[in-house]
């Protein structure tokens, strides 16, 4: 289970510090993946993820930048990740399984920083356009060997549609985002920690 979630963090971190070169080909660069997510205020979207095991879970993502997300999965599991703006939370009831951290000790940082600037954390290995989107091969600059995502864009307008992460074990989970919305009101309770604990 902490392996999951921390692939899923990973793919999280690298997703929204993606770091396109400016000379990339077409139309999509470094300034405009920073100006795409810097107009996200707040975002809710489905995903469908499939693990290395072969199974397929599906649930809702919820962003408010800055600070606060969840990934809430969809019955029978009760596996919830929520950001508060301070600590990330992960818990599942049905396996007692309990971690929290410090969010800006953890991979989704990245994804509810405020600004959003792709400095040079992560460095593009290779950008190509695969069934019509954009694929961007990422790893981490300082760790390159722990591992990579792909993130996948569609264009006019640029849009999110999903990465795959492959761990230094060669181990892939892949996330298909659909029904994404941006600019809609999210409740406070949606990224509180609502464990029991």
């Amino acid at each position: 289970m902490r392996t999951l979630f921390a692939v899923i963090l990973s793919a999280v971190a690298l997703l929204f510090a993606a770091a396109l070169p400016a000379q990339a080909q077409g139309q999509v660069g470094v300034p405009e993946i920073e100006k795409y997510f810097n107009s996200i205020r707040t975002l809710k979207a489905r995903f469908v993820q499939t693990n290395p095991n072969g199974s397929i879970i599906q649930g809702t993502l919820y962003v408010r930048r800055p600070g606060r997300l969840r990934f809430e999965y969809d019955p029978p599991s009760q596996l919830k990740i929520v950001a508060d703006g301070f600590q990330v939370t992960m818990w599942d009831p049905t396996t007692k399984d309990f971690g929290q951290w410090p969010i800006g000790w953890t991979a989704a940082s990245f994804l509810v920083k405020e600004p959003f600037s792709l400095s040079g954390d992560l460095r593009a290995e290779k950008l190509e356009r695969v069934n019509g989107l954009i694929e961007a091969t990422l790893s981490q600059t300082k760790k390159p060997k722990e591992g990579k995502v792909i993130v996948r864009f569609s264009e006019n307008p640029l849009t999110l549609r999903g990465w795959t992460t492959i761990d230094s074990r060669g181990q892939q989970v892949s996330v298909a985002l659909t029904n994404m919305q941006t600019g809609m009101q999210l409740a406070d309770s949606l990224f509180s920690n609502d464990s029991g604990r």
